[in-house]
């Protein structure tokens, strides 16, 4: 199979590589990527996204464009003359683009369709506390993440898993996913299956204000939020008039302080440092501070210092 293979980041690299290893069954002509910008700060250096540095590695034609939607760029896909196209976390086809595959394009998405269309469903799966999560491929039409289904391969999500973790995990197995679905394409037999609609969520895309921490959420769901955005784009909070990242929680026990403190109240106790929720307390473990590297909490309440009774938040 002569393939067209579309991604960016590092949930896409297995995939490609999967692909790429075996050559007895597939044949990748192209790989489609963004180009190259700052990737770990806005001033830094341009560099290349990890699935062209993947591409690069493996020996495979690389191709970036921020245009999807260019004259030149179906042109492009079009004379590769794919049989198939395949999209792991890039950007929204044209029809004129994914069209061009004699077999079809789908796409690998990182949860069980229906559930989390959008942009950012690793991160709004562990945001709601769900226990179970998965990848899904589908083919491409013009409404966002609502093709018909091909395959979905389900995985339980652990309690103190953070968005990173599961992200390298759903790789993984959707790497096997892809793999698979390009067999049952070759093979003429693809059984498919239409989306409820009724059961569709949205996971749209993190922002700085969706991504803001509120104190008045229970312990259990700050936790949540927390661990969903670890270790980018991270939950954020201002102490002191700065802003405060925070990569690591726990739900800390019910008689950690008096319940008639305000949410994001701060409790310094026995070397730990919590906050406060609507309904008990968070363990704060990891975060930084800004203007400073990220640290356990141990390593920033060494340099904690304050002359008032509560402080707080917000």
């Amino acid at each position: 199979m002569r393939i067209v293979f579309m991604g960016t980041p590092e949930f896409a690299v297995p995939s490609l590589q999967a692909i790429a290893e075996l050559k007895s069954e597939f044949e990748p002509v192209l790989v489609v990527t963004g180009s190259d910008k700052p990737r770990r700060k806005k001033n830094a250096e341009a560099e290349p996204c990890p699935v062209k540095q993947a591409a690069l590695a493996l020996g495979l034609p690389v191709y970036e464009t921020d245009d999807v939607s260019s004259p030149e760029f179906a042109a492009t896909v079009a004379a590769c003359r794919a049989d198939a196209i395949v999209v792991a976390a890039f950007r929204i086809l044209p029809p004129a683009v994914y069209e061009q595959a004699r077999l079809g394009a789908f796409n690998l998405h990182a949860s069980i369709l229906p559930a989390y269309r959008g942009a950012a469903p690793i991160n709004w799966a562990i945001m709601r506390g769900e226990k179970e999560t998965g990848v899904t491929t589908f083919f491409l039409q013009k409404s966002v993440d609502t093709g018909n289904i091909i395959l979905t391969a389900k995985t339980p999500v652990a309690p103190e898993e953070n968005a990173t973790d599961l992200a390298r995990r759903l790789s993984v197995i959707g790497a096997g996913v892809v793999v698979e679905t390009l067999r049952l394409m070759a093979s003429g037999s693809v059984p498919v299956s239409g989306q409820d609609d009724s059961l569709a969520s949205r996971a749209p895309k993190l922002t700085r204000d969706n991504t803001r921490i509120n104190w008045s959420q229970p312990a259990a769901e700050l936790h949540n939020f927390i661990r969903a955005l670890a270790l980018r784009p991270s939950a954020w909070t201002t102490f002191e008039g700065k802003t405060m990242k925070i990569f690591k929680a726990s739900v800390a026990a019910s008689e950690i302080a008096s319940s008639s403190e305000q949410p994001g109240t701060i409790l310094v106790k026995d070397g730990h440092l919590f906050a406060k929720g609507s309904d008990g307390w968070i363990e704060l473990l990891s975060l930084q501070l800004e203007g400073r590297k990220p640290m356990e909490a141990t390593e920033f309440l060494r340099g904690f210092r304050h002359d008032r009774d509560t402080i707080c938040f917000v």
